[in-house]
């Protein structure tokens, strides 16, 4: 029944967080492939996976959400493979991955540039759910946010309405 979970949550939510050895966990998009969350990253235009220590043989715990109320509802502990470029399993989770992956600038030779250029990684579970239904941990699991250079709508100088509506009176006369 764990395993059924897994596969389900994984299948249906567009984005997994994993937690490397390294670092906080990062929400990461992915396709649920033959038994395992396939990834791709580390490319210059794809999702970074270097700094949470993903290599191969590595272990990592995924977290997915649940569809219905975006709640955590399942987190298990993960094996890494990295999927060599050219191999047959490299090239059946990348077309997977091909259709899930949005907004590529260079959608027709995207799968070239993740054999140069990329990492496509393999987690598959290694054991039963950390985390379940049932069986979830009482406080929070709140993180502080990562730093990063991307910030939300400053806030308007002062004058700024007063200017703006200014112009749109126009005296009238003379």
């Amino acid at each position: 029944m764990d395993r059924a979970l897994i596969e389900e949550t994984a299948k249906k939510s567009g984005l997994v967080w994993v937690r490397g050895p390294q670092g906080p966990a990062r929400g990461l998009w992915h396709v649920w492939h033959e038994g395992a969350v396939c990834l791709v990253g580390d490319g210059p235009l794809e999702q970074p996976l270097a700094d949470l220590g993903l290599t191969d043989g590595a272990t990592a715990t995924v977290t997915a959400r649940g569809k219905d109320k975006g709640a955590r509802l399942v987190a298990w502990p993960a094996r890494v493979c990295e999927l060599p470029p050219g191999d047959e399993e490299w090239e059946a989770a990348v077309a997977e991955l091909k259709g899930k992956r949005l907004n590529a600038p260079d959608a027709d030779t995207m799968t070239d540039r993740w054999a140069r250029e990329c990492r496509v990684l393999r987690l598959e579970p290694a054991g039963p759910p950390l985390e379940r239904p049932g069986a979830m941990p009482r406080d929070s699991q709140a993180a502080r946010p990562v730093a990063t250079p991307a910030t939300t709508r400053r806030a308007q100088p002062a004058g700024l309405p007063r200017l703006l509506f200014r112009r749109g009176k126009r005296r009238s006369g003379t």
